[in-house]
């Protein structure tokens, strides 16, 4: 497996993990609007132009991919996807890594997550994220907010 910066020719492939990775969370929220799942082309285009994105490749083919920005000492990292045939490998893991050290600059790492995400909310954890707050966006659903800042980082 390889693990490097994705490119903007790499978009559409993405997009189509993307969708294919989160139907696992819409199903467990029973909603199949939620934003992984209705991105088109076009916003993650605009995604490439503000992130770095990195891609799990394995033979040539995207299996894993992670995005992220800074903003001042945070590190926002977004939509960490692994294809359901490599999910429990540890690449979501080695994608997590990978985007910490492209970041290391950074004090602080965000991501959030649904509250029945559990396979993920653990995985963060595993990670050293911890929970600071929750935002409840509909009655099915609640973001759980995890950050990592640089002295949990070096532990």
């Amino acid at each position: 497996m390889i693990i490097e910066r994705a490119r903007a020719s790499d978009a559409e492939e993405i997009l189509s993990l993307q969708k294919l990775a989160f139907r696992r969370e819409a199903v467990i929220y029973n909603d199949f609007n939620i934003s992984p799942l209705v991105q088109t082309l076009n916003d993650i285009d605009k995604d490439f132009r503000r992130q770095i994105f990195l891609k799990a490749t394995i033979e040539g083919r995207i299996i894993g991919s992670v995005r992220a920005f800074a903003n001042g000492e945070t590190c926002f990292v977004g939509r960490l996807v692994v294809h359901p045939d490599f999910q429990n490998q540890g690449i979501g893991t080695k994608l997590m890594n990978e985007i910490e050290s492209l970041f290391r600059t950074c004090r602080r790492f965000e991501l959030f997550t649904g509250n029945k995400s559990e396979r993920n909310i653990y995985l963060y954890q595993k990670a050293g994220y911890k929970i600071f707050k929750t935002e409840k966006i509909t009655d099915n659903i609640t973001l759980v907010y995890l950050e990592k800042t640089l002295a949990q980082a070096k532990k």
